[in-house]
């Protein structure tokens, strides 16, 4: 008779997986709103043009935010996107504070954070990406 233990997942893997988790919907988010800034859907140029950006800057962040959906699947380049997420994130808010968001406020600090922790979970991959550009 031989007696069976149930093995737990290390932490490691459970991290691995949850960060895997959380890229897959910050790409999806990044991409979604990318799709409706570079089709210049009508409300996407209105509130652009509102902030004073006009179209070449919804079409500036559209661009980086699809590139940044990308390359959440690229593992070399997955921790220098998130930081790029949280910082623009953090123009988001303050912008948003700035026109008058109010309540608004909760959706980019909301995906901010989550890219904070997506860029916190994955610095070992931008150190070393730091490192072989400084080549």
């Amino acid at each position: 008779m031989t007696a069976t233990t149930a093995t737990r997942p290390t932490t490691g893997r459970v991290a691995h997986v949850a960060l895997w988790t959380l890229q897959v919907l910050l790409a999806a988010v990044y991409a979604f709103s990318a799709f409706g800034k570079l089709t210049a859907e009508a409300q996407n140029v209105a509130g652009f043009e509102a902030m004073g950006l006009g179209t070449t800057g919804m079409y500036v962040i559209g661009a980086l935010e699809l590139a940044g959906a990308i390359a959440m699947f690229v593992p070399r380049l997955t921790g220098l996107a998130a930081t790029c997420f949280v910082a623009l994130m953090i123009g988001a808010v303050v912008l948003t504070l700035a026109i008058g968001g109010g309540a608004l406020v909760a959706i980019p600090a909301t995906v901010g954070v989550v890219a904070a922790v997506v860029a916190w979970g994955r610095r070992d991959s931008t150190r070393r990406l730091v490192a072989q550009l400084r080549r």
